[in-house]
């Protein structure tokens, strides 16, 4: 079992529930530790406490969207260079682009990537 202090430290920030929970499930199985939050307020009040080693972010989500999270993640010293990846429902080229230029790492189309996409990315993306 690997040492509790050495797990890599997941936070999804997404309000559908289903989706979170099939992305949680995997992620947990491959011995992330992943913590949660339903909507951007939460997501950056978790961001700001817990200071993860990565972010999923969906776009559209209550109380506060994910680029305006996203943009407060950037401004805020200790989430500064945390890895952010949208994972979004839309893909339109505006929304991507706008995303890539607040600082996320990847947009990815949630029926475009699998749960195991995300598992799998999460070491290369932790590299960059």
């Amino acid at each position: 079992m690997a040492d509790e202090d050495a797990l890599i430290d997941v936070l999804l920030i997404e309000d559908d529930r289903d989706t979170l929970e099939m992305y949680r499930t995997k992620l947990e199985l491959d011995g992330y530790r992943v913590h949660v939050a339903l909507d951007g307020a939460e997501g950056l009040e978790r961001a700001k406490e817990l200071l993860p080693d990565i972010v999923f972010l969906d776009v559209r989500l209550p109380k506060k969207d994910g680029f305006e999270v996203l943009q407060e993640l950037r401004r805020h010293g200790p989430t500064a260079e945390t890895p952010v990846i949208i994972l979004s429902n839309f893909g339109e080229k505006d929304l991507v682009d706008r995303g890539l230029k607040l600082g996320a790492l990847e947009f990815l189309v949630k029926a475009q990537t699998s749960p195991l996409a995300i598992s799998e990315g999460i070491n290369e993306w932790l590299k960059e």
